[in-house]
């Protein structure tokens, strides 16, 4: 079973030397023409790998359907890959916005954006595949949990369908902070290099700077996107390799559209709608499941008609435009939503609470499981914190008796 996992990460990291160590050894501006040749590479290489797929799972090759994933069909496994594709690259093209709004904040000269997104790549890959894991195992243990990803999916489109605009203010990122706190900063570039030495001291240079912001973007994305293609399936394989091939061609689709960004003025409506759908369908998975080819359709039909409007009614400047929604109701979805995340916060702390009121019969794990259960309440409420500070409070003399206790015995002892 783990010959499969590491012949595909094998893959993945031929084909990323493959990137940076020869067709992109040297920096340089990559133009318009090569970022579209590069993104119709990774378009096709995801379309054969779907073609694989389709083998792989109707001849259960190295027990895939059978011991990796679950059992599908070749055909149903190959759409399943394809929506969920789809869904990944569709959510890519908001996530393309906010990077060249980073790489404008920065001034990153176009020579060095690739090496930065490239970097930012590799991280996305790791963090992903941690988040995909973790997400499965935990949906696979609480069913319950599918109700609360699709509502975050209509939360966002929500959000989507208010802000129109995303503000960007690096400097509040405490990443940002934390970089500027560990290491002094050089206000020049130098080179391709993230780091240099400066009078014997560590620094960063802007670079590392873009580097951040463009992690923290992408996982704050990943908690959207990772969930919509939950909603495709729940197919450990087919997930990460759909995710894995959209981000693939996330860079060279950054340098063909980054550009033309302003022309797409109905796409993000048409994201808004792609959203909400995954959201509904991730909500009825349970009672009414909706088919895999009907979805694949709808998630079509809405983003062929945002580019198709886009392209023909899409050519006045995007920059004067208003939020869609009354500031009235957006400051409404502004209050609404942080009282779920309070009425959130308060009932998965209030669970384990009561699941570690429960394990006191066992030492250890129920002590540790109030202690998470107020940490979590802590994070909005301040009778939480309070009695949190008490506990670790209590914890600390415990913990000085006991090694009081300790040394005495082992003055006795002598």
């Amino acid at each position: 079973m783990i010959w499969v996992w590491l012949g595909f990460s094998a893959l993945i990291l031929a084909l990323l030397a493959l990137d940076l160590g020869v067709f992109n050894r040297r920096p340089h501006a990559i133009g318009t023409g090569e970022a579209l040749g590069w993104t119709a590479f990774w378009v096709a290489l995801a379309l054969c790998f779907n073609g694989g797929v389709y083998l792989m799972y109707e001849h259960h090759w190295l027990g895939i359907g059978q011991t990796i994933g679950h059992a599908l069909s070749g055909r149903e496994a190959a759409l399943r890959f394809l929506t969920a594709y789809l869904v990944e690259k569709s959510l890519s093209v908001d996530n393309i916005f906010i990077i060249a709004m980073i790489f404008a904040y920065f001034r990153i000269p176009r020579e060095y954006q690739h090496r930065v997104l490239f970097w930012g790549v590799v991280g996305a890959l790791v963090m992903r595949a941690v988040m995909i894991a973790g997400g499965i195992a935990l949906i696979q243990r609480f069913a319950w949990l599918v109700y609360i990803f699709g509502g975050l999916l209509i939360v966002t489109a929500v959000k989507m369908l208010v802000v129109r605009h995303d503000s960007l203010e690096p400097e509040r990122s405490p990443f940002i902070r934390l970089l500027r706190r560990r290491f002094q900063v050089t206000e020049e570039f130098h080179g391709h290099r993230f780091f240099v030495n400066v009078e014997g001291r560590r620094a960063a240079t802007p670079l590392a700077l873009a580097l951040v912001m463009v992690e923290t973007t992408d996982l704050l994305f990943a908690v959207d996107s990772i969930p919509a293609v939950f909603a495709i399936t729940l197919d450990p394989f087919i997930v990460f390799t759909s995710n894995v091939f959209a981000i693939l061609g996330l860079r060279s689709l950054y340098f063909a559209l980054a550009a033309l960004m302003s022309r797409f003025r109905y796409l993000k409506m048409s994201l808004v709608f792609l959203l909400a759908f995954v959201g509904v369908k991730m909500i009825l998975a349970h009672h009414h499941p909706i088919p895999t080819v009907v979805s694949l359709a709808v998630i079509g039909v809405i983003l062929a008609v945002g580019v198709l409007a886009s392209v023909f009614m899409g050519a006045k400047d995007t920059a004067a435009l208003e939020s869609p929604i009354s500031h009235a109701l957006a400051d409404l979805y502004h209050a609404t939503t942080r009282t779920i995340w309070r009425v959130f916060i308060l009932v998965a702390g209030s669970t384990l609470l009561l699941i570690g009121t429960a394990l006191l019969v066992l030492p250890g794990p129920g002590i540790l499981t109030l202690m998470v259960g107020l940490a979590v309440l802590a994070t909005q409420f301040v009778w939480a914190r309070v009695w949190l500070a008490r506990a670790r409070t209590a914890a600390k003399e415990l913990a000085d008796g006991a090694r009081e206790l300790v040394r005495g015995d082992r003055r006795d002892g002598r």
